[in-house]
């Protein structure tokens, strides 16, 4: 039986807009499922299809920057509840790229690196092709400029742009789930779910943090 998932109303329109992405050197998603294998069948296993490759792959890299991004605080001046949360997402998203890899690596699937630079999908929109970065990945001028930063403005800029990066996880997450025949492995099925609650419950929490920093330009009292 096929699962549903609820999603947000945007659901529809995100997967719309992404049903025809792919990343470097990872097939695409598919309209339609794959067969099965004979070792899959074998094993009682359910089918995956190209767009659970596609999500894990590019969560993989996604992950990546998150994990460069939170080292920093330490080094950047960050406070203490900055610091701390830094260090959850350190250790849990390297947890979640270990696991990751080790699912492609089960399944003879290609393993990429865990590489935070150079993620960009393919879009075909209106017939043409267009490169554009990974939903919520920061650019290589928001990447210098958390580096470049320290004390307050590095809190105030490090909460700002994971929040981006965990919608656009998030957005990851709503068009695996529109794809047609994707998420029935059970382990893909519950990391993203997993996914979708962590980080909808970590942007709330940093969006708190955010509104209670001293307004820009002023030191905390």
């Amino acid at each position: 039986m096929t699962r549903t998932t609820p999603r947000p109303g945007t659901a529809l329109i995100l997967g719309l807009a992404f049903a025809a992405c792919s990343y470097p050197g990872v097939a695409p998603v598919a309209t339609a499922p794959l067969p099965a294998t004979s070792s899959q069948v074998a094993a009682g296993r359910r089918a995956y299809v190209a767009a659970d490759l596609t999500f894990l792959s590019g969560m993989i890299g996604h992950h990546a920057q998150a994990v460069v991004m939170a080292g920093w605080a330490p080094s950047h001046g960050a406070r203490p509840s900055v610091r701390t949360l830094a260090e959850r997402i350190v250790v849990a998203q390297r947890d979640e790229i270990a696991f990751m890899q080790n699912w492609l690596r089960e399944h003879n699937e290609p393993v990429p690196e865990a590489k935070p630079t150079g993620l960009t999908m393919t879009m075909t929109m209106n017939g043409m092709k267009h490169d554009m970065l990974m939903p919520g990945m920061l650019t290589a001028d928001q990447m210098k400029q958390l580096d470049q930063s320290g004390g307050v403005e590095f809190d105030r800029l490090f909460l700002t742009f994971m929040i981006q990066h965990h919608r656009g996880a998030l957005t990851m997450v709503e068009t695996l789930f529109g794809s047609y025949g994707a998420a029935q492995d059970d382990l893909i099925f519950k990391y993203a779910s997993d996914v979708g609650a962590d980080q909808t419950t970590e942007i709330d929490r940093m969006q708190g943090m955010l509104d209670a920093l001293p307004p820009a330009g002023r030191s905390a009292p």
